[in-house]
Order: structure tokens, then sequence, then C-alpha cells
């Protein structure tokens, strides 16, 4: 930035102010995790971006993950992790390391990074206000400690909000019967956004978008009509790891959220490019 001229500057401003003027007061969800959460450059470029919407008087929530810090910790202790079809399988140890890890160290980092920022935030986990309400997922293979949401209660994340504060939210869960459950970020971050009737939904992810051809990044499809999910999947343009991800914003979009995105969060400044230009960045589903 520092070699474009000032005209430059107030040009970009200039053409930025419709979106600031169209998300000022709305609410935005964003699921953090992938590339962008573990290089260091990726996080400071995401940590302004939170503090810049912040700055404009847009509401951020910020969901995350922690898989990696997850595995490091268990490989410490001498115990392997195991995942069936994605999910970790969560035995009563991996709970404790999870809840340890997610709602401890990943989440406490977070917060302090935005702080540094000159951003305001608060970390919470979904044990926090009944935050999120889990039963343990019904599954062929016991996953353990894995939980299928059952509720969700956004008055806590609506209080950090109204008093100015970015609230960071690890998704561990609680269930009826004291138990604590492991939840996926995606499915997490989809029903709160549903349940704040969020105007975004933004997930970011290590890949571009949704590709026509996986193996052709040119092959981006940048719009997609939730109507069009069935026959993309029929057609094998959405398979493997991708089914979950659009799957979170499909019933996002249907629970009332306006637009779901999946966006490249290894490119710097992603939430940005997505909040404001025409074209965005990844795909959008709507």
């Amino acid at each position: 930035m520092r070699n474009i001229s000032n005209q430059d500057r107030a040009n970009v401003l200039v053409q930025a102010l419709p979106y600031i003027q169209k998300w000022a007061g709305k609410t935005i969800v964003v699921k953090y995790g992938g590339n962008a959460m573990i290089s260091p450059e990726l996080k400071e470029a995401v940590m302004s971006d939170i503090v810049l919407l912040q700055l404009i008087g847009i509401n951020v929530v910020l969901v995350h993950g922690g898989g990696p810090e997850i595995s490091g910790m268990l490989n410490k202790i001498g115990k392997e992790s195991r995942f069936v079809n994605g999910l970790r399988v969560t035995d009563a140890e991996t709970i404790d390391i999870v809840q340890m890890v997610l709602a401890g160290k990943v989440n406490k980092s977070l917060v302090q990074l935005l702080e540094q920022h000159s951003g305001k935030a608060i970390g919470l986990c979904g044990l926090d206000g009944r935050m999120i309400m889990a039963e343990k997922k019904a599954s062929g293979i016991d996953l353990g400690y894995v939980g299928e949401i059952t509720e969700i209660h956004t008055e806590v994340i609506e209080n950090a909000t109204k008093n100015g504060y970015v609230p960071i939210i690890s998704t561990v869960a609680g269930g009826y019967n004291g138990d604590v459950y492991n939840i996926n970020a995606d499915l997490a971050a989809a029903r709160i956004a549903s349940e704040m009737k969020a105007a975004k939904l933004i997930l970011m992810t290590d890949i571009r978008g949704l590709l026509r051809d996986k193996d052709n990044e040119a092959t981006l499809i940048p719009v997609v009509n939730v109507s069009e999910v069935p026959s993309l999947k029929r057609e094998g343009i959405i398979s493997g790891g991708m089914i979950p991800k659009i799957d979170c914003c499909v019933e996002a979009v249907r629970r009332g959220v306006k637009r779901a995105h999946i966006i490249d969060g290894r490119i710097p400044h992603s939430i940005l490019i997505e909040m404001f230009s025409d074209e965005g960045i990844g795909t959008m589903f709507y």
C-alpha cells in the first residue's frame, strides 16, 4: 500500500463506501480454519480484516476449529488420532484434550491476537450460556463424544456484539447430562449464523471454492442456487470433503441466512475481498 498514490487510496475508499453502507449494523459469521489459522502472515491479515469490519459497524462472530492443534497435543501424550468419515473419534480422554486445546489454548490465543490488532474480543465456547447443546451423534460406528447439535442459544453472543466485542467461539458443546461433545466447526458456524439471522456465513477453506473440475482452479463456480446442489452432487462436481461444507451452506441459507460463501483463506484479506467487491471471491450460495 505504501506505493499507491493518495488519489488511489481515496478511490479505493470511495468504491468501498456502498458496501460499508450496505453491511453496517449487520451480522456476519466467519468460520475460521485451515491454513489461514496456521500461517502467521495469514493470521495477521484475518485479524486486521476483522478489526476493520468491527470499526465500520459490522458485527463479526468468529467460530474456529483447531484440528491440527488437537492432533499435536494427542501426539504429545502418545495417543493416535483416528478419523471416520472426516470425524475425529473422541473417547473420554480425547474429549478432555479437545476441551482443553479448543476452549483454552486456541481460543485465548485468538482473543489475544485480535486485541493486539486493537480489536475488542471475548473468548467463548459452546458451554457458555448453554450456547450449543448437543447429544451423542448417531452413527454405525461409535465415535464417542462427537455431538449432534440440538439447540443453539445466542443470547451470550448477542450481548458480546452489543457491547462492541467480537465473540470468538470454540465448538465444544454441552450435553443434557453434563457430558461435553466435540462439534464440527462448519456445522456450528452454520447453525449460529441461521439462529442469528446473519446476513452472511463465510467458511474459510484451503481451496478456491467449488470447482467444476477439482484439478483445475480456473473452473471455479462463483454462484450456486441451493436448488442446484442435488444435481451438482449427482454429476460428481460436489464430492468428497466438499459435501459437508456445502451442506452447511445449504442448511444456513434454508434457515434464513441471506448468503453463504466458501472462500479461499490462503489469499490474504480474502474476507475484505468478499465483503467489499462486486465479484467477491470463492463460491456464493443463495
